[in-house]
């Protein structure tokens, strides 16, 4: 019998020391997995629940059959009650003391899960090779990750990130609104050349503009953050930022947006919606 394997997929559960728990995880490879000689580069996404609801099954056929990408392995972890503790920033909670188990999903995902794929399947060693990304508060999870464990990682994506993320609650007496912990973090933290970012909003994220500068909080918010990057020294060519007109904080903007990611994480970048860098 002669067949067309179009990728091929996986669902398993990991243990983890560090949560406690079994995280659930589906791994997605492309038709020539099992015959390839080669590794294949990896990205990593939270949220992945939102697998079957984003349509990333079809997004992800169709990338495995364009050869302006380089084929790649697709991991999505998928989250649950915990979200709100796991997620966020490794450093510290918020000031609501949300994301208190934030630096166990770090080392979960640094010390337990990276080393399990890299034993298990066919994927790079390389950092080079690693791309991370995540939604909303998944999106600030997965930048964090990254930008403080730059030998595991070259990329990181965030789609409609939570950057108001804060360690005291917003006052108008903080003009330059140093609450927001990636800010500092940033500032802080270590620059490591070899890193790229690719972040997304729409237009219709949200209403919120706690400032009243015209300019709602997670554009803001995000533009924000890619100015502390390149304060840190980050180029514009090693920073990319799509704004969607129109777009919303939901899962079709997202699924709008991902083919479209997809190339500028394995291919050459290809973006139809408005572009800034």
């Amino acid at each position: 019998m002669v067949f067309d394997i179009e990728f091929i997929s996986l669902k398993g559960s990991f243990a983890s020391r560090f949560l406690g728990r079994k995280v659930s995880f589906r791994l997605v490879a492309p038709p020539n997995y099992r015959t390839s000689d080669m590794p294949f580069p990896v990205l990593l996404m939270n949220d992945g629940q939102d697998y079957k609801k984003m349509g990333l099954e079809g997004i992800l056929s169709t990338a495995f059959t364009d050869n302006s990408i380089t084929p790649f392995i697709y991991v999505a972890l998928e989250t649950n009650e915990n979200r709100m503790h796991e997620y966020g920033t490794a450093c510290t909670a918020d000031y609501k003391g949300r994301g208190e188990k934030a630096n166990l999903y770090a080392k979960f995902i640094t010390e337990e899960f990276i080393p399990f794929l890299k034993k298990e399947f066919k994927v790079a060693h390389q950092k080079e090779a690693w791309v991370y990304c995540g939604m909303s508060l998944g999106g600030l999870s997965a930048f964090d990750t990254v930008f403080n464990h730059p030998h595991l990682f070259a990329k990181a994506a965030v789609f409609s990130g939570s950057f108001w993320w804060r360690k005291k609650a917003y006052t108008k007496k903080d003009p330059k609104d140093r609450s927001r912990i990636v800010l500092d973090m940033v500032k802080n933290g270590t620059y490591s050349p070899h890193l790229s970012f690719w972040f997304q909003c729409g237009t219709l994220d949200e209403k919120a503009d706690r400032n009243h500068s015209g300019i709602i909080d997670a554009i803001e918010d995000t533009t924000d953050l890619i100015n502390e990057l390149q304060l840190k020294g980050y180029s514009p060519e090693k920073i990319t930022y799509v704004e969607m007109e129109g777009g919303k904080h939901d899962l079709p903007t997202w699924a709008r947006i991902f083919p479209s990611f997809l190339q500028w994480a394995f291919g050459t970048p290809v973006v139809s919606e408005t572009v800034r860098k």
